[in-house]
C-alpha cells in the first residue's frame, strides 16, 4: 500500500470528525512515531503519526505500543505545548503529503495561542514540526542543518514548505489541461508511470489502477471523483491495496482503521523478520566458530591416532639395547614380537639408541595425555554444537516476535553467547527487570488425548521436567533437532495414538519435510536432565522407536 496524497486526503477527510477534540496525552514509543491522545464527545482516540521512511502515515490506531520509561526530549516539548490544547483544524494543501493540525492553546498569561503541528509524510524526508502562529519553528522531530541542500529545519527558523517539481492535480482546470501537463505522445505506452512522475501525491500503484482501460479524459474524471468522494474503500488489486469508489456508506474512521491494521501487520512482520534474521546471523557465526573448533579437535585426535606406535618403538629399542651399539644410522630394523614381523624404526642420529627410546616413550606419553584432554574437549564441544543447532532450529521454526524474544532470553543466560550479547546487555541495563517467563506450548487433541509441543528449549525443559507426569509419554525425533512432545496418559494409550503423536513430533522437527522419520518415545520417568546441561538437553532410557511420516 502506498500512502500517497490520495490516501492522505481520504484519511484527513475522515479526521474532520475530530476537529474540536482535546489533546490529553502525547507519547513517543519510538524514534519515528508520535501518538496523540485525543478526547472527543465522551470518547478517547489515539492518533498515530509515523515518519518511518517505508511506513510513514497518519491514522487513528487501536494498537498500543510500549513507551520508554523516560520520554524523549521532543515528546516532552510536545507535552508542554500541546496537552490541554484543542484541535481547531486538520487540513492539507492539494495532494501534497503535508498535513497541518492547528491547535488552540492557552499560554502562561492565559492568552489564546495558535500552534500548528506539521506532518510531512514524504518518505525519507518525513518529519514532524511544531510551529507558532508566526510561522517560527518551535522544534522538529528531525533537525535539518543549513548545510543540507534540501532545506533548513531548526528551532527559531521560519518554516518554509518543501519544494516540488511536480504539478498539483487539484489546481487543474479540466481534462484538457490534464492532457497538456502529461505531455503524452503517440510513442508512449506507460501512462501510469508518466502520471505518477508528473503530478504530486499520486503513487504508481494508484496511477496503474486509474489508467486501466480508460482514456485521458476518463482518467482525469476518475481521479477527480476519488479525490472528492467520501464513499471510498481499499480494495486488493494484484498484490497491493488501492483506493476505489464505493457504492456504500462508510463506517466512521473506516479507512483510518484499515490503514491501522494493515501497517500494524506489516510492521509486526518486519520486526519479526528483522529480529529473527539478526539473531540468526549471530547464531550462525557462533555455530561456525564451534564447527571450526570441532574440526581442529578432530585434527588433533588424528595426530594422536599413531601414539601406540611410539610406545612400540620405545619398547622394541629398549628390548634390544644389549645388541645395539652407538650407531649413526637414521633407522634400524627390529623384530616385532607382537605380530611376528620385522619393523623399521626411524632414529635421530644425534642421540643414542637408549635416548631415542626415551624420546619415543615421552612422545607417546605426551600424545596419550593430549588424547584424553582433547577427547573431553570434543565431548563438550559436540554438546555445545548440539545446543547451538537446536537454537538455529528454534529460530528457523519461529513464527512471531514473541518466539524470537523468548529465544533471546534463553541464549542470554548461556556462556556460549555471552560475548556476542555483551553490547546488547549494556543497552538494556536500565530497562525494567523482565517478568517471569510464561509458557504456552502448542496444544493438540487427538481422539480425546491431549498432546503438548514445546516451542523452544526453555519450554521443552518446563514441559518435560515440570508439566508432565512420570506416567505421561515423551517423544522426540531421533538424532534430529526438534521439539519435546508430551502425550498426557490420562487413559490407556494404544498403538494408534502413539503413531499419531510420533507424527506430530516429526512435524515439529528439522525432518518435517522428510519421510519415514525415526521418533524415540518413552515414559517421562525415564527422561533425565544431566547436571549443568543446556536448556532442552536431556538423556533418556527404556525408549522405543517409531518410523513415521510427519503430520501434514
Amino acid at each position: 500500500m502506498a500512502f500517497d496524497g490520495i490516501v492522505t486526503k481520504a484519511i484527513v477527510t475522515e479526521l474532520q470528525e475530530l476537529v474540536g477534540s482535546k489533546i490529553d496525552k502525547v507519547h513517543e514509543p519510538d524514534k519515528n512515531t508520535i501518538v496523540l491522545g485525543l478526547y472527543s464527545q465522551g470518547k478517547n482516540y489515539a492518533l498515530n503519526i509515523c515518519i518511518d521512511a517505508h511506513n510513514c502515515r497518519l491514522n487513528l490506531t487501536t494498537h498500543n505500543k510500549l513507551n520508554p520509561l523516560v520520554a524523549p526530549n521532543f515528546c516532552m516539548l510536545l507535552r508542554k505545548h500541546l496537552i490541554g490544547g484543542k484541535i481547531s483544524n486538520i487540513s492539507m494543501q492539494g495532494l501534497e503529503r503535508i498535513v497541518n493540525i492547528e491547535i488552540e492553546t492557552i499560554n502562561e498569561f492565559n492568552e489564546i495561542e495558535n500552534k500548528t503541528l506539521i506532518l510531512e509524510l514524504m518518505g525519507k524526508h518525513s518529519n514532524i514540526i511544531l510551529k507558532n502562529q508566526n510561522d517560527i519553528i518551535i522544534d522538529a522531530m528531525r533537525h535539518i542543518a543549513s548545510n543540507n541542500s534540501y532545506r533548513e529545519i531548526l528551532p527559531s527558523r521560519i518554516y518554509t514548505l518543501p519544494q516540488s517539481n511536480k504539478y498539483e492535480f487539484t489546481k487543474l482546470s479540466g481534462p484538457e489541461e490534464f492532457g497538456e501537463k502529461l505531455e503524452i505522445d503517440s510513442t508512449e505506452n506507460d501512462y501510469a508511470k508518466k502520471l505518477s512522475n508528473t503530478f504530486t501525491g499520486i503513487s504508481l500503484s494508484f496511477a496503474k489502477s486509474a489508467v486501466e482501460q480508460r482514456e485521458l479524459p476518463e482518467i482525469y474524471n476518475y481521479i477527480n471523483e476519488i479525490i472528492n468522494s467520501e464513499k471510498l474503500k481499499f480494495e486488493l488489486e494484484g498484490s497491493d491495496y488501492v483506493l476505489k469508489l464505493s457504492d456504500q456508506e462508510k463506517e466512521m474512521f473506516e479507512l483510518n482503521f484499515f490503514i491501522d491494521d494493515f501497517y500494524f501487520e506489516r510492521e509486526t512482520t518486519e520486526a519479526f523478520t528483522n529480529a529473527r534474521n539478526t539473531m540468526l546471523r549471530m547464531i550462525l557465526e557462533v555455530l561456525k566458530k564451534y564447527k571450526n573448533r570441532l574440526a581442529s579437535i578432530d585434527a588433533k585426535l588424528q595426530e594422536c591416532d599413531g601414539m601406540d606406535k611410539y610406545r612400540l618403538y620405545g619398547e622394541l629399542i629398549t628390548a634390544n639395547l644389549y645388541q645395539l651399539t652407538n650407531t649413526h644410522s637414521d633407522s634400524i630394523e627390529l623384530y616385532n614380537y607382537y605380530d611376528n614381523s620385522n619393523i623399521k624404526i626411524p632414529l635421530d642420529v644425534k642421540y643414542s639408541p637408549s635416548m631415542n627410546a626415551k624420546r619415543y616413550f615421552k612422545k607417546y606419553s605426551k600424545l596419550k595425555n593430549a588424547y584424553k584432554i582433547v577427547s573431553e574437549q570434543k565431548v563438550e564441544t559436540e554438546k555445545e554444537l548440539n545446543y547451538i543447532e537446536s537454537i538455529v532450529y528454534e529460530l528457523e521454526d519461529s513464527t512471531c516476535l514473541e518466539d524470537v524474544q523468548d529465544i533471546f532470553e534463553e541464549i542470554s543466560e548461556n556462556v556460549v553467547f555471552k560475548e556476542k550479547l555483551k553490547r546488547k546487555e549494556k543497552k538494556n541495563k536500565n530497562q525494567k527487570k523482565k517478568k517471569q517467563q510464561k509458557f504456552s506450548p502448542i496444544e493438540y487433541e487427538v481422539n480425546g488425548y491431549k498432546i503438548y509441543v514445546g516451542r523452544n528449549n526453555k519450554e521443552n525443559d518446563w514441559l518435560t521436567l515440570s508439566f508432565a507426569s512420570k506416567t505421561d509419554y515423551w517423544f522426540h525425533t531421533k538424532d534430529v533437532q526438534g521439539s519435546h512432545v508430551i502425550l498426557k496418559a490420562d487413559k490407556e494409550v494404544n498403538d494408534d495414538i502413539l503413531v499419531k503423536v510420533a507424527e506430530i513430533a516429526a512435524k515439529h522437527s528439522k525432518a518435517k519435510m522428510s519421510s519415514n522419520v525415526p521418533v524415540d518415545y518413552c515414559l517421562v520417568q525415564f527422561v533425565k536432565k544431566p547436571n549443568g546441561s543446556k536448556p532442552g538437553m536431556v538423556i533418556f532410557t527404556n525408549n522405543k522407536t517409531l518410523n513415521v511420516n510427519p503430520q501434514k
